[in-house]
């Protein structure tokens, strides 16, 4: 027995596959342009699992709140704040503590303060290059060379990893860029695309000729936090009381309030058995469903999967997005069993130190109220394009492997309060060189097949913020195209 119910054969029907950020924030965006407009929309929203909110997950663990998946998002980026003010979430929204501000990086073996004001691939603190650890004599010099090497005269696309060998040098790119950059994407920067991921600084390279001197001709407009500013810049990160499941949780009961919600439910097509048709149809595992416009906002190889059987040609682009895998190990300790005073948000690990994790976050340090006094919460990341074999460890050897290496490069002692695993398999998009070009591709195929928007992490960015405004983005070219002139509804079957 089916348990989808049209509304109105008159009334479109939209189906969102997906109930994760985007494809929570599509259905809700469309429920908000159909009050705004008067226009009513029969919404379904399908995922496979029998939860909503995709990889966030906030869990209690007696006096510890921990994060399974993302523990803050950032907020220039409009997407996720706006959404949160919209949902009466922006008293709830909570910064991360001054006191522990900035980042590690692992050199020869022990953690080191991330240069003050290096930005990503920005030094925007010379004194703090001239005087790092970090680099050799020889990798400072040629780090303020960088002043003198002209813009890159081509336009095509370029990898992290050119970027930075070109502008600054082997060693800032080993030692700096790569754990810090690793540890937002889990990508190899051999491959990774600049343009798509890190724009401004190819921006900084054009209109100022250099990142040095847009540094210096943009001093009096830098606030003081930017200048001094380890890392990420970790002041404009936000979480909320409750967690980030607090967020998704949020958004998910008003989407129930608008849409029929059909957990459990997998679909395992879709189809247009009349290409002259602006109707499609779901092909589920008991029945088929007829729609208007279908977004689809999951993985890029689950969307291909999807749509082979109508579409080869997209079927075939989405598949060339390549994804990482990688594992989180989250446990709680006693301040007192840990040798390191963990006097910042966490530690990145360069390649090149040979080390068998990426990245190790200290939770309670960016927000206190996440551990008891005399507790710490550490998320401990292992995996990722560049050690991939890592991820197919058993459960037991992930566990040992960051035990060993938490003992050995923070002093962690003691047995943890807990310790818990969480596996995410081809989770993580790569957007490789090209990649802007590949999506531009997909949206163009996408488009000429009609009836169909495409959602998620895969395409304009893997933040919360990114896969919000995609889900936004991919309602209103839902809602254009089921209310455009001439086009009469589907008849609900």
């Amino acid at each position: 027995m089916s348990d989808i119910h049209p509304t109105s054969h008159s009334t479109p029907r939209i189906a969102i596959i997906g109930g994760g950020f985007s494809g929570l924030a599509a259905a809700h965006h469309l429920a908000e342009l159909a009050q705004k407009t008067g226009r009513p929309v029969e919404l379904h929203l399908f995922d496979t699992t029998h939860r909503l909110g995709g990889l966030v997950q906030t869990e209690q663990l007696g006096p510890y709140t921990i994060e399974r998946g993302a523990d803050s998002f950032i907020t220039n980026k409009p997407g996720a704040i706006n959404l949160c003010r919209r949902l009466g979430l922006e008293s709830e929204l909570v910064p991360t503590d001054p006191t522990y501000r900035g980042s590690h990086i692992l050199s020869h073996g022990r953690p080191v303060p991330t240069p003050a004001g290096f930005n990503l691939l920005v030094p925007g603190n010379l004194w703090a290059v001239l005087s790092t650890p970090l680099l050799s004599a020889a990798g400072k010099l040629r780090c303020l060379e960088e002043w003198f090497i002209p813009p890159r005269t081509s336009h095509g696309d370029e990898s992290l990893a050119s970027f930075t060998r070109r502008r600054l040098g082997p060693e800032v790119l080993d030692h700096i860029v790569q754990p810090l950059v690793g540890g937002i994407y889990t990508s190899d920067p051999e491959h990774l695309s600049l343009a798509a991921t890190l724009p401004r600084f190819l921006d900084m390279e054009h209109r100022y000729g250099g990142l040095l001197k847009s540094v210096w001709k943009t001093r009096r407009t830098r606030d003081n936090a930017d200048r001094e500013a380890a890392g990420a810049r970790y002041g404009l990160f936000v979480s909320l009381k409750g967690g980030i499941s607090q967020f998704v949780q949020t958004l998910a009961n008003r989407v129930q309030t608008t849409a029929q919600v059909h957990l459990g439910r997998r679909v395992h097509a879709l189809h247009k058995p009349d290409p002259a048709a602006s109707t499609v149809e779901l092909i589920l595992e008991d029945e088929k469903q007829t729609f208007d416009h279908v977004i689809l906002a999951q993985s890029a190889y689950t969307m291909a999967d999807l749509t082979r059987r109508w579409s080869s040609e997209l079927a075939t682009r989405l598949d060339e997005i390549p994804y990482a895998s990688s594992s989180i190990v989250v446990s709680g300790h006693n301040l007192s069993d840990i040798r390191n005073p963990l006097d910042s948000f966490g530690l990145v690990i360069p390649y090149v130190e040979r080390r068998k994790i990426l990245a190790v976050s200290y939770l309670s340090r960016k927000f206190p109220m996440r551990a008891p006094d005399g507790k710490v919460i550490l998320r401990t990341f292992i995996g990722g394009a560049m050690q991939p074999e890592l991820f197919n460890l058993s459960d037991d050897d992930i566990r040992k492997t960051v035990r060993d290496e938490l003992r050995d490069l923070l002093g962690v002692a003691g047995t943890p309060d807990f310790e818990v695993l969480t596996r995410y398999p081809r989770a993580m998009p790569q957007y490789h060189v090209g990649h802007l070009d590949r999506v531009r591709e997909i949206r163009k195929i996408a488009e000429g097949l009609g009836s169909i928007s495409l959602a998620g992490n895969a395409f304009d960015g893997v933040g919360i913020p990114d896969t919000i405004q995609s889900g936004e983005g991919a309602a209103e070219r839902a809602f254009a195209d089921v209310f455009r002139p001439g086009r009469a509804p589907c008849v609900a079957v």
